[in-house]
């Protein structure tokens, strides 16, 4: 089967390509420094200076960036983190790294992120944290669930892996929280090939986690806490760099094609993604829910269109983290949801393709 859209794909040119081989040629290809190298400073600059945070801390990995992230708010084994389902396998991967227990929350039906009510039923006394994620771009009630967070004295990391340029209120994603993670990996809004990053406006955090990703040295190089190599290499820092000034531009296209694709389906028996009142979202995904889901994937793949379901099983129903707990909604959106192309290689005839390739759903 020839994939002619695929779900996502980099936007790369020559100026990445310019800066990586100026990498090679300066044969500085990674730092140990405490402060990272050169380009990985650059990059944090420009990503904190983009979502308004006062610290950005560079890592290799979304996955990375939760980790550290835990060990920085000192969750302990056994501590329970209380995390959506309905993701990436990466958010709990993270909380079960440092020993402690991912505690799954449903999700609610209208964007797919984590539904306070059910939130706030699963605190018990070992809760320490909790990891609402920014699913597909949706804005997760963060006003919500931070509420709940301060009555019960829970800290809160955001897996804004997804929603780099999400806004709610004008605040942007991962900036709601004393700390938000990102992720740069290659189908992203931006790309480092692999990357992710944090940001952070506590000062004490932002030095605890230079530690963190870099063995746990302190400026003198005396380990003084705990640590891995979660250092982000020059060249992958290079390329981010360069995407990061054209973030803007990614965005203006990403959310032309969805308004185009919306308009286009606007008569279907299909319900599409929206944005609420306030919200701004990065459109990295294009998920809508209709019936017979796996038939019209088939369909939309042997089209040569990329559309993809995640997730589906959810991670409560994976064999490694299977439970014998209902989660309605993240159980009813496995079965229903698919992501279409709207990524800024997409053409107009592309979409003009999507839509009569579901024309079955027309009204």
């Amino acid at each position: 089967m020839l994939v002619n859209i695929p779900i996502n794909i980099p936007d790369i040119d020559e100026q990445e390509i310019r800066e990586v081989t100026s990498v090679l040629s300066e044969k500085a290809l990674t730092s140990a420094s405490f402060e990272g190298g050169k380009r990985v400073r650059q990059f944090e600059d420009l990503l904190s200076n983009f979502v308004k945070s006062k610290f950005a801390i560079a890592v290799n990995s979304g996955t990375s960036a939760l980790q550290a992230s835990l060990y920085a708010l000192d969750i302990k084994p056994n501590d329970e983190v209380l995390i959506p389902s309905f993701t990436f396998v990466a958010t709990a991967n993270s909380v079960k790294s440092i020993g402690a227990k991912p505690v799954f929350v449903d999700i609610l039906k209208d964007n797919f992120t984590m539904d306070p009510d059910d939130m706030k039923k699963k605190i018990t006394k070992r809760t320490k944290a909790i990891i609402p994620v920014h699913l597909y771009g949706h804005v997760a009630y963060m006003e919500e669930i931070m509420e709940i967070a301060k009555k019960n004295h829970l800290e809160i990391i955001e897996d804004a892996s997804q929603s780099l340029g999400s806004k709610f209120k004008g605040k942007h994603s991962g900036t709601f929280s004393h700390l938000g993670c990102f992720s740069m990996y290659a189908a992203k809004v931006m790309t480092a090939g692999e990357g992710g990053a944090i940001v952070t406006d506590d000062k004490k955090l932002f030095e605890k986690l230079k530690q963190i990703r870099n063995h746990g040295l302190s400026k003198h190089h005396i380990t003084s806490k705990f640590g891995l190599n979660l250092r982000l290499p020059e060249i992958n820092a290079a390329i981010a760099k360069i995407q990061m000034k054209k973030l803007p531009t990614f965005l203006r296209q990403r959310k032309k094609n969805a308004q185009v694709l919306t308009e286009l389906l606007q008569n279907y028996d299909i319900i599409l993604p929206r944005e609420r009142k306030n919200e701004v979202m990065n459109w990295y995904l294009y998920t809508v829910t209709l019936k017979q889901r796996d038939k019209i994937m088939n369909k939309l793949n042997s089209a040569g269109i990329g559309a993809a379901v995640y997730y589906n099983p959810p991670i409560h129903q994976t064999p490694y983290y299977k439970t014998k707990k209902t989660l309605t909604t993240t159980e009813w959106a496995s079965r229903h949801v698919i992501s279409l192309p709207i990524h800024p290689k997409v053409k107009k005839s592309d979409l003009l393709k999507i839509k009569k390739t579901l024309s079955v759903y027309r009204n």
